[in-house]
């Protein structure tokens, strides 16, 4: 997906019939009822060849107070500030009304690309209203019709030329994962550091209601997120750029994950997958608890399916100004985290309260351990000398009387780590000395938390002589072998002379 287009304007101008034109699909409730749409809505829209992300908005309200309108209309206003462009929808057949006029003011302020069309022109009844949607000052207005599909062609001339620049900014902020590292490996050579050009990806991930919107709205130190007491206020993961104790970063709040068979909502189903889509796109991926209910299994599933798309892992208790017996909680804590979560051994687990926004410090550091970590790097040389301590204090098993060599290691990857290691008779390492090696490379190398790959390459045989065939007797060879057996035999001798 090159760029994000949010739609935005009055209620009921048609925003959420051209939404699901452009995504292909009836995602969006659309009725003559104005305000049907409450929240954000994403989705992967085509447009001849454009691919992009599309987002259905409420309708912008004036309302400014903290009413349902009113916080409808600073969730819509998030949308624009973050969406690449701004398409301004007005009904063609009303005209443009003093509201339209207030939100064309906004949007000239906060969005550097806005793109005016004049809904519901089909035919000649909207004439007039596209006509004078120019004095709204934001260029020549587009006549479209989103029920039936009019004027998408003069849509995609405008946005075609805007797609190739904010493609070459995603390729640049799209997080680099799996990296092949060289042979001539030097550790010592400094890891890449977030820059402005390139920040830290990092995406926050918990159960619904566990803080994740407070807590980014204080690292921001402004309210751009949408929160409240209500669980499931969030429904789309959506990103935010910030310098957060001096790193750049690139945040993504998510949406509260439940339980699958709570997941009944189609929209909440689209929301989940939303959230696993950023813990993808992350490079730190930060599970958020409710200290009050730590660890239940939807965070357990959460933080493993993080390790699983190997992410860096820090863990965050949040609340922690709410608990009273704070020394007693945290041994509670870490003693619950290493028994439920073995695979992440050694991770970051701080505590923090959003509301308060006691705690940032200790988690700003634990994110740039486990970046660090995810980055390390080791000498082929320090992983052999290594691998043969390994091996003597606990050498492999031998299932079946066949003695399992580990010859050689090195490191292939970064990003997470990741190992490759020659060994005889690979198919029978069991799972417990894997793990065993993994511990080994954690507590030995300083790399708690983070994933660690073990890949194991059958190394074989070093017999020169055993893939060489056997010559063949021809025969005359035969024949003669065969006389002189019959010949012995008539003199009573044996078949083979002795000796």
């Amino acid at each position: 997906m090159s760029f994000t287009l949010a739609i935005v304007g009055r209620p009921n101008v048609g925003k959420s019939t051209l939404f699901n034109r452009l995504v292909g699909k009836r995602l969006a409730l659309v009725d003559d009822t104005p305000g049907v749409t409450r929240d954000l809505r994403e989705g992967d829209a085509r447009l001849g060849d454009l691919r992009f992300v599309v987002i259905d908005s409420a309708g912008l309200e004036l309302a400014e107070d903290d009413s349902l309108q009113g916080r409808m209309r600073r969730l819509t206003e998030r949308a624009v500030e973050e969406a690449d462009v701004c398409l301004f929808l007005i009904d063609a057949r009303v005209g443009v009304t003093p509201a339209d006029e207030i939100f064309a003011d906004i949007l000239r302020k906060k969005n550097a690309h806005v793109i005016l069309a004049a809904n519901k022109a089909e035919g000649n009844a909207g004439a007039a209203g596209a006509l004078e949607a120019w004095s709204l000052g934001l260029g020549e207005p587009i006549a479209l019709s989103a029920e039936h599909g009019q004027g998408l062609d003069d849509l995609y001339d405008i946005l075609q030329p805007l797609a190739d620049g904010f493609a070459a900014r995603n390729v640049a902020q799209m997080p680099e994962v799996d990296v092949d590292l060289p042979e001539d490996l030097d550790e010592d050579a400094p890891i890449r550091m977030p820059t402005e050009a390139r920040p830290l990806q990092l995406a926050v991930i918990g159960r619904p209601n566990a803080g994740k919107s407070t807590l980014i709205n204080k690292i921001l130190g402004e309210d751009r997120l949408l929160t409240g007491p209500e669980a499931g206020i969030t429904r789309d993961a959506i990103s935010v750029s910030k310098t957060f104790m001096g790193t750049p970063m690139r945040i993504w709040d998510t949406a509260g994950m439940r339980k699958k068979a709570r997941v009944s909502d189609k929209l909440e189903k689209l929301s989940v997958a939303d959230g696993l889509r950023a813990v993808r796109f992350a490079e730190v991926v930060v599970v958020l608890l409710d200290v009050n209910i730590p660890f239940e299994v939807q965070d357990l599933r959460i933080a493993d399916f993080a390790e699983t798309e190997g992410r860096a892992v820090v863990v965050a208790a949040n609340k922690w100004d709410l608990e009273e017996e704070k020394t007693e909680k945290l041994k509670e804590l870490r003693e619950n985290f290493e028994r439920l979560l073995p695979q992440l051994r050694g991770a970051p687990l701080v505590t923090v309260s959003a509301k308060t926004g006691k705690g940032l410090d200790r988690l700003h550091n634990a994110i740039l351990k486990a970046y660090e970590v995810w980055n390390r790097r080791i000498s082929t040389a320090k992983l052999n000398n290594w691998l043969g301590a390994m091996t003597e204090a606990h050498p492999p098993p031998a299932p079946g009387g066949r003695r399992i060599k580990l010859r050689y290691i090195t490191q292939a990857k970064t990003r997470p780590p990741g190992f490759v290691i020659k060994a005889t008779h690979t198919d029978q390492i069991p799972e417990s000395y894997s793990r065993y090696l993994v511990n080994g490379l954690r507590a030995d190398f300083d790399m708690p938390g983070t994933p660690i790959r073990l890949y194991f390459r059958d190394q074989g045989s070093t017999n020169p002589y055993k893939e060489r065939k056997k010559s063949i007797p021809s025969r005359l060879t035969k024949h003669v072998e065969a006389k002189k057996h019959a010949a012995r035999k008539d003199k009573g001798l044996p078949s083979k002379p002795k000796g």
